[in-house]
C-alpha cells in the first residue's frame, strides 16, 4: 500500500497520467492478495507470483529506474522506439521519439535516440544538432561530444572538431580515437607539425599502436623529413606485418635513397596486398630498368596490366619504359580489373604521390646526404641501446 501510495503522489507531483498504468497493475495486484485472503484460500503459486509482481516488484523497478534519472513516460516511449527500431519501421520510431521530446524537452536519452537514427539516415546536420541539444543536458557526457566532433569533421566544419577535440584530449589525453581524428583534420589541413604533435602525444600511451606510427610515417613524408618517415614506417610494418601500406612507402623511401635492393624488398612483400599488387609490380619494374634488366621489367609490367588495365597508362606515360613499352601487353577497351579496386585513403594516397613526385623533381639523392643518414641512423640506434642498458 506504502508502494501505491507513494506512485500515486509521483503522478499528482509530475502530472504524468502514464502512471495510471502502473497504478492500475498494483491495484489488480492488490486486489487478487486482498480477495484472497477474505475467503480463506490457498491461491495458486502461479497467482500468487503475479500479484507480488504486480503490486510489488512493477513499482519497485519504475522507482529504480526514475533514480537513474529516467522518468516513467521516457521509458514507455523509448521502449516503444526501440520496438519499431527492432521491427525496421524507423519511422514510427522517430514519431514515438518526437513526441516524447514535445512531452519532456529535457530528455537526455530521446535527443540521443533520434540523432542515432538521423546519422543512419545519413541526415548528418540534423543529426548533429540532436547530439548538441543531448550533450546541453549533459554536457560531461564525453562520448556524445566525440560523435559530434566526427559529425563536424564530416559535414566539413573542421575548426569546431578540432575545438572540441582539443578540449577532450586535455580531460583525456590517452583517448586514441580522439588523437587519430585530431591528427587527420591536421593533416587535411595541411598543418603537419601540429599532427606530429598529436600523434607522439598519443604514443606515449599507445606505444603499440600501429595507426600512430603509419599516420607519423606519412605526415613526415609530407614534411620532406623521410629519415623520420623511414623510422616510423619501419616500426609499423614491425607492429603489424601483414598491413603493407607502411611497406610500400618504405619502398617508395629507399628507391629515394638509391637503395634498390631494399626497394624491392619491400615491394616484393607488398604484393601480398591485393590492393597494393599492380603498384608494387609498377615498381618493381622500374627497379629492374634501373639494374638494366628489361626482360625482367617487362614480366613485371604485364602482370601488373593483367591485375589492372588502367595501369597501362601510368605504364605510357613513364620515361624509363620507353624503350620497352611495344613489349607490353595492351589492354583491350573493354577489359576490366581482375577484382573490384580498393581505393587508398585520401592521407594514404597524398603521401604515396608526394613520394613519387619528390622522387621524379630529384631523382635521388647526393652520396653526401645518403652518408649523413646512414650517421643519424647509427646514432639514434647507439642511443637506444645505451638507454636500454642503462634500464
Amino acid at each position: 500500500m506504502n508502494l501505491f501510495l507513494f506512485l500515486f503522489f509521483r503522478m499528482i507531483q509530475k502530472n504524468d497520467t502514464n502512471y495510471l498504468y502502473i497504478l492500475v497493475l498494483q491495484a489488480i495486484g492488490i486486489t487478487i492478495g486482498f480477495f484472497g485472503l477474505i475467503i480463506r484460500i490457498k491461491l495458486p503459486i502461479v497467482i500468487l507470483i503475479i500479484t507480488y509482481f504486480l503490486s510489488i516488484i512493477v513499482p519497485i523497478i519504475v522507482i529504480l529506474i526514475e533514480r537513474k534519472g529516467i522518468s516513467l513516460t521516457e521509458v514507455i516511449f523509448l521502449s516503444i522506439a526501440k520496438f519499431y527500431e527492432k521491427l525496421g519501421k524507423e519511422e514510427k520510431a522517430k514519431q514515438a521519439l518526437l513526441y516524447l521530446v514535445e512531452k519532456d524537452l529535457n530528455s537526455y536519452h530521446a535527443h540521443k535516440a533520434l540523432a542515432e537514427i538521423y546519422e543512419r539516415e545519413n541526415d548528418l546536420e540534423v543529426a548533429t544538432e540532436e547530439y548538441i541539444r543531448a550533450v546541453n543536458i549533459r554536457p560531461n557526457e564525453d562520448k556524445i561530444q566525440y560523435k559530434i566532433a566526427d559529425l563536424f569533421h564530416q559535414t566539413e566544419k573542421p575548426n569546431e572538431a578540432i575545438k572540441i577535440l582539443k578540449e577532450l584530449l586535455q580531460k583525456k589525453p590517452e583517448w586514441q580515437e580522439a588523437s587519430l581524428l585530431l591528427g587527420d583534420i591536421y593533416q587535411e589541413q595541411e598543418r603537419f607539425k601540429e599532427a606530429v604533435s598529436v600523434y607522439l602525444d598519443a604514443i606515449q600511451y599507445h606505444p603499440e599502436n600501429y595507426d600512430l606510427y603509419y599516420n607519423l610515417g606519412m605526415v613526415y613524408t609530407r614534411l620532406n623529413d623521410f629519415q623520420n618517415a623511414k623510422e616510423y614506417y619501419e616500426k609499423a610494418a614491425e607492429l603489424n606485418s601483414l598491413l603493407y601500406h607502411a611497406k610500400y612507402n618504405l619502398g617508395q623511401i629507399a628507391l629515394l635513397y638509391n637503395e634498390l635492393e631494399e626497394a624491392e624488398q619491400y615491394f616484393e612483400e607488398c604484393l601480398q596486398e591485393e590492393e597494393l599488387e599492380e603498384d608494387a609490380y609498377f615498381y618493381l619494374a622500374y627497379i629492374a630498368m634501373l639494374k638494366g634488366e628489361e626482360e625482367r621489367a617487362i614480366q613485371f609490367l604485364n602482370v601488373a596490366v593483367g591485375e589492372n588495365p588502367e595501369i597501362y597508362d601510368r605504364i605510357r606515360k613513364e620515361l624509363i619504359f620507353k624503350l620497352i613499352l611495344h613489349k607490353v601487353e595492351k589492354p583491350s577497351k573493354n577489359r576490366a580489373p581482375k577484382r573490384k579496386q580498393i581505393k587508398p585513403t585520401k592521407k594514404e594516397k597524398q603521401a604515396m604521390l608526394h613520394l613519387k613526385h619528390t622522387y621524379e623533381l630529384v631523382g635521388n639523392l647526393n652520396h653526401n646526404d645518403i652518408k649523413a643518414m646512414k650517421i643519424i641512423q647509427t646514432k639514434r640506434k647507439e642511443e637506444q641501446e645505451k638507454g636500454t642498458e642503462r634500464e
